[in-house]
């Protein structure tokens, strides 16, 4: 306007890397996606500028982006830019602002922050609830615990399947009328005193009788058995010899009682996805160990969430019911803070579950542990860990591992040995992605010289290689297999080639159009896809409607209930691209990276490579106490004909494995078979 604007100006001698102009405000209100647009000038900026926002939960950043993809540098005149980012449930902070890397002037002006399209402060704010009143135990539980009976391991166990009962079917607590994380701290001393089960019974009995009367419901809830993949099952709440008379009767009651259509407090499903959002489930960053309640309230939350609203609940072969009972002495009864991360990494392994692992802190206690690692990354071919490229092109070579060895012991102890050891910290579908992640983590250790036998060609060798400071590598290689140079190649005339790490939606025409009159078309998704890509490029594979997978579902009113939905089809749009397809896949296909597999294998596409990671669905963040995170696949996800896919993965039409020989000739030989597929008429 040509009055006033802010500016960024960074020269050689500034400090750091960027600079910022950043505001925050608290995530008081609701909302689905937040937009910041402003107006941004630069002058000679030598990395790029752009505006920015950040979500952040108790634990960290939970969504983020800054232009950066746009690589807005060098000298422009006055823009309008925007960028938007979806309102994360959890999120309870937002940061945002002007960003600018490298040297250089930046202008900014105008900028306008909005939620759902309307300005920020027109927004209604969030109204309280007793998670915004009641304090009484945000410094500790009070619960001390140095030792537990069987009587009261027993109790604890029957506690915990009755608190989650309560939190997802009692009215007061489904209304959000409690604080129920504290409700739970405060009937733990009469359940821990009982000298019997009968009196910890009764003590659960008059905690129920101090949230009121139980209404009869207007129109009340029924399973419906149209479309049901999973029965509740629930027939534990009428096991009097467990829970006697009284508490029985109480649990029937409220599930007689139970309204249709009921809202939940404590879980919601995510709109158009349908996958569990777990809003009020509190992170309480400001706990640390040993705390024996909020450790304890940590193996509840997450043991009830799996047990109703875990859409795989039923290959995760395991009885759940009796790793409550294991795991009640071990996580309570945790000492330190290492210790009680370490317990709930075994517990939420015993799920089965690529997606389900300890976010942010694992890297810490998750063994092997140490701040540097060799600069090599590792693959498992078969069950030998081979080198497989370097991480650092300098201390890489400089280790003296060479690009096919194979690790046969680390500091002394064979490689058959410590997997053996870490494999049940390693939550993971399957073995492919427990191999995959060992591997990744399989040299940290301490910074300095690491005792290594390998074996070369016929040779076994001693090695001394160093352990390098982890900044110093970069992990990224590790986390595709795909291969190297732009996102659309034409390895010949006959071939083209694409891989999704790095495919745009809005070029995916753009990419048909590239391949016009080739053979074949190599789809590569050993990878994590850049954006998700499986409409906007399946469509163009299709030359008529065609269903691909089919997903089952929550019910709010009958937690522990899942239904089918309608199969997920691709509908044809042009460009078609008519030629052959072929799609590759390996252990590091995960999740997205896997329901595109299934698209386009679906669309005809031949998938060769070795099966996937065995995690698919959407996702659902849990927060646990001290500031960690885990999560959950958060929707079944199958193939049109119902078959699954958790823990099974894509199982290629073509299984082709890389060989220790084809890594030490630096050969891809799942990509030469994909060509050879497409050149064979």
């Amino acid at each position: 306007s040509g009055k006033w604007a802010a500016r960024l100006d960074r020269n050689p001698a500034s400090a750091g890397t960027f600079s910022t102009m950043t505001m925050a405000v608290p995530i008081n209100f609701v909302g689905s996606r937040i937009e910041l647009r402003g107006f941004l000038k630069t002058e000679d900026v030598s990395q790029f500028a752009g505006l920015w926002i950040r979500e952040d939960d108790d634990t960290g950043s939970v969504a983020f982006e800054n232009m950066q993809s746009r690589q807005i540098n060098g000298t422009h005149d006055w823009t309008e830019y925007s960028i938007q980012l979806p309102l994360r449930p959890q999120a309870k902070r937002l940061f945002f602002g002007v960003l600018m890397g490298g040297t250089g002037k930046t202008w900014a002006d105008d900028l306008t922050l909005t939620v759902d399209g309307k300005p920020i402060w027109d927004v209604p704010a969030i109204q309280e609830t007793p998670l915004d009143t009641d304090h009484e135990f945000d410094h500790g539980s009070g619960i001390e615990l140095t030792k537990l009976s069987r009587t009261q391991i027993e109790d604890l166990a029957t506690l915990g399947r009755v608190w989650g009962f309560l939190k997802y079917h009692h009215p007061a607590i489904t209304a959000g009328q409690r604080h129920w994380d504290y409700e739970l701290f405060r009937v733990f001393p009469q359940v821990l005193g009982a000298t019997n089960r009968a009196s910890a019974n009764a003590a659960m009995h008059r905690w129920i009788a101090s949230f009121g009367t139980i209404p009869e419901c207007a129109k009340c809830a029924s399973l419906s058995a149209t479309n049901l993949y999973m029965n509740p099952d629930i027939d534990w709440i009428a096991n009097e010899k467990t829970l006697g008379s009284d508490l029985s009767q109480d649990l029937r009651l409220i599930y007689k009682n139970r309204p249709a259509d009921q809202q939940q407090f404590y879980v919601s499903l995510r709109p158009e996805v349908g996958n569990p959002l777990f809003l009020h489930d509190l992170a309480y960053p400001m706990i640390t160990s040993p705390d024996a309640g909020f450790q304890l309230l940590a193996l509840y939350r997450f043991w009830n969430i799996v047990e109703y609203w875990y859409p795989y609940r039923d290959v995760m072969k395991e009885d759940w019911d009796d790793v409550l009972v294991d795991f009640i002495p071990r996580i309570s009864l945790a000492r330190t803070n290492e210790d009680y991360k370490r317990e709930l990494m075994l517990l939420i392994s015993r799920v089965h579950d690529t997606h389900a692992t300890l976010s942010y802190s694992q890297t810490s206690v998750l063994p092997p542990v140490g701040d540097c690692r060799l600069p090599a990354a590792i693959r498992f071919v078969g069950n030998r860990a081979v080198v497989w490229r370097y991480l650092n092109k300098e201390s890489g070579p400089a280790s003296g591992l060479q690009i096919g060895d194979v690790i046969l012991a680390l500091d002394g102890t064979p490689v058959r040995e410590l997997v053996n050891r870490w494999r049940p910290y390693y939550g993971a579908s399957n073995d492919a992605a427990r191999l995959r992640d060992i591997g990744r983590s399989m040299t940290n250790g301490a910074c300095g010289p690491s005792s290594l036998q390998i074996q070369r060609d016929n040779q076994t060798l001693t090695l001394i290689a160093a352990r390098v400071s982890n900044g110093t590598i970069d992990l990224r290689t590790e986390q595709s297999h795909d291969l190297g140079g732009a996102t659309f190649q034409k390895l010949s005339d006959d071939v083209a080639y694409l891989k999704l790490s790095s495919a745009r939606i809005s070029e995916a025409a753009q990419y048909i159009d590239l391949a016009k009159g080739s053979k074949g078309l190599i789809i590569d998704i050993r990878n994590y896809p850049a954006e998700f890509i499986v409409f906007a490029l399946g469509q163009l594979l299709v030359q008529k409607p065609t269903e691909f997978s089919r997903f089952t579902k929550s019910d709010l009113s009958n937690p522990r209930a899942f239904h089918w939905t309608s199969a997920t089809s691709l509908i044809p749009q042009q460009p078609h691209y008519s030629g052959k397809v072929v799609v590759l896949v390996d252990e590091v296909s995960l999740s997205q990276a896997e329901y595109t597999a299934m698209a386009f294998r679906a669309a005809g596409a031949i998938v060769i490579g070795s099966t996937t990671a065995g995690a698919d669905g959407d996702v659902s963040e849990i927060p646990l106490p001290g500031a960690l995170r885990t999560a959950i696949s958060g929707i079944g996800v199958f193939y049109p004909d119902k078959k699954p896919t958790q823990r099974v993965g894509i199982i290629p039409d073509i299984e082709v494995l890389p060989t220790i020989a084809g890594i030490r000739a630096g050969r891809d030989e799942v990509l030469e078979v994909a060509i050879q597929q497409i050149k064979k008429q």
